[in-house]
C-alpha cells in the first residue's frame, strides 16, 4: 500500500505528517548553523542563540504565555516537563490535586513523590463525559500545593474548564500546573490569562514539530527546583544552579535542531491561524462521530459536542481493539491507535481496562476522505459477516 493511499488518523500520538517547512528547517539548521546556544561568541553559536529566543517566543504567544520568552525553558518533551514542575515544586507533606484524566506523564510522577516525600494524592473523580464536579474540586484544593489541570484528554478530546478550576485553586491559596500536551496547538492562546502558573507543552503534536522537543512555562514569582543539573553556558564558577530563568531548568545542551523545527511549525499555524484549523477540525470530528455511531455494534465513547480536540474513541461489541486497529491499517491503510492511551483512570470510568479502545485522532492535514475511509473501515470490520467465527 503506497503512501498515497495512507489515511493517518493519530494525530493525538503526533503529527506524523508535518508542514514541509518543519523538515526544511531542521535540516537548514544541521547543515548551515549547527552550534549549540550559549557556547561560545562565534556567529554559529550566536545564530543558534537566536533560534532557541525566536522558538521561546513563538511558544510563549501560541500559548498565550506573557510577553517573557526567558520564562520558557526547553525539556524533551511534555513528560519531562510535568516531571520537572512535579518535582520542583512540591515540597515533603504538600498536597497535589490531580483528576482521573490525566496522563501516566502526571500519575506516574505523583505517586512516586507520595513514596519518596510523603505528598499527599488527591484525585478528582470525573465522568465519562469528560467532566468535573466542581464542588468537589474546592473540597479537595482546601490546603494543597499545587492543582494539575488536563487541558485536554487524550481519550475523550474533551477539555476542562481551565480558568474556572484556577480561579477556584487560587482562592486555596493553590498553584496551577497545566498540561498542554493536546491542548497547544488546537486553540488560540491565553493560557497565562486563564490563571495557569506553570505550562508544560510538547512540540511534536499539535504544534507541529519534530519529536524530541517540549518545555514548561513558569510564571514569574514562581519558586521551582531543577529536575536536572549541570552546564547551562554561564556563571560556571558557582556549583548551584542560576536562580535565573530559562538557564535554571536547562542543564546541559539542548535540543537545537528540534526548535528550529518546533518554530517552523508554530509559524505554519499562525499563518494558516489556530482558530480556522481548529474549526476545521472540529467540522471532521463531528463528520467522523456521527458516521460511526451510526454504525450497528460500535459504541463512541468520546462525546458529543463541539468544545474540545479531534478525537474519537471507540469500542467494537465484535472486534477487540487491536485486531480492530491492525486490521485498520492493513487492510484499509487507516491508522489508529489502541489500548489505554497511558491514561488508565479514563478507562476506568468507561469500563474499559481490560480491553482499551481504538482511538482515531484528527489534525491540520485530514480531509473528509480520511473521515469517510475511515468509517467505510469500521464498518466493514466490525460487520457480523466480517468477523471470524470462533
Amino acid at each position: 500500500m503506497s503512501p498515497s493511499s495512507w489515511h493517518y488518523l493519530d494525530y493525538a500520538a503526533t503529527s506524523a505528517i508535518r508542514p514541509p517547512q518543519v523538515a526544511e528547517a531542521v535540516n537548514r539548521f544541521l547543515t548551515e548553523v549547527g552550534a549549540t546556544p550559549g557556547r561560545g561568541g562565534h556567529r554559529l553559536a550566536l545564530e543558534a542563540g537566536r533560534i532557541a529566543l525566536g522558538c521561546r517566543g513563538a511558544v510563549a504567544r501560541i500559548l498565550g504565555l506573557g510577553t517573557d520568552p526567558s520564562r520558557v525553558a526547553f525539556s524533551p518533551n511534555a513528560t519531562h516537563a510535568l516531571n520537572t514542575a512535579l518535582s520542583g515544586v512540591l515540597r515533603k507533606g504538600d498536597t497535589v490535586v490531580v483528576t482521573a484524566y490525566d496522563h501516566n506523564a502526571v500519575l506516574r510522577p505523583v505517586h512516586r513523590l507520595a513514596s519518596a516525600r510523603d505528598i499527599v494524592v488527591r484525585m478528582l473523580s470525573g465522568d465519562a463525559g469528560g467532566e468535573l464536579d466542581l464542588s468537589e474540586a474546592l473540597r479537595f484544593l482546601d490546603g494543597a500545593r499545587l492543582l494539575v489541570v488536563n487541558g485536554a484528554s487524550n481519550v475523550l478530546g474533551t477539555c476542562l474548564p481551565i480558568r474556572d478550576l484556577a480561579d477556584l485553586a487560587h482562592e486555596a491559596g493553590s498553584l496551577v500546573l497545566v498540561d498542554a500536551a493536546q491542548w497547544g496547538g488546537h486553540f488560540e492562546g491565553g493560557l497565562a490569562d486563564q490563571g495557569a502558573d506553570l505550562v508544560a507543552f510538547t512540540g511534536h503534536k499539535a504544534l507541529l514539530g519534530p519529536q524530541g522537543i517540549g518545555g514548561l512555562w513558569v510564571r514569574e514569582g514562581v519558586d521551582i527546583e531543577p529536575l536536572c543539573f549541570g552546564g547551562t553556558g554561564g556563571d560556571s564558577l558557582r556549583r548551584e544552579m542560576p536562580g535565573s530563568m530559562p538557564d535554571r531548568l536547562e542543564a546541559g545542551s539542548s535540543n537545537t535542531p528540534g526548535m528550529a523545527g518546533l518554530m517552523a511549525g508554530i509559524a505554519f499555524l499562525e499563518k494558516e491561524g489556530v482558530g480556522a484549523l481548529h474549526r476545521r477540525e472540529m467540522e471532521l470530528k463531528a463528520r467522523l462521530r456521527e458516521g460511526l455511531s451510526s454504525l450497528p455494534g460500535v459504541r463512541v465513547l468520546s462525546p458529543p459536542g463541539a468544545d474540545g480536540v479531534g478525537i474519537v474513541t471507540l469500542i467494537s461489541d465484535r472486534v477487540d481493539p487491536p485486531m480492530l486497529a491492525s486490521r485498520l491499517d492493513r487492510e484499509w491503510g487507516v491508522m489508529v491507535r489502541h489500548g489505554l492511551n497511558c491514561a488508565p483512570e479514563v478507562h476506568r470510568i468507561l469500563g474499559t481496562t481490560a480491553t482499551g479502545a481504538v482511538r482515531l485522532s484528527l489534525g491540520w492535514a485530514s480531509t473528509r476522505e480520511d473521515v469517510d475511509r475511515a468509517v467505510e473501515a469500521v464498518d466493514a470490520l466490525t460487520a457480523p459477516s466480517s468477523v471470524p467465527v470462533s
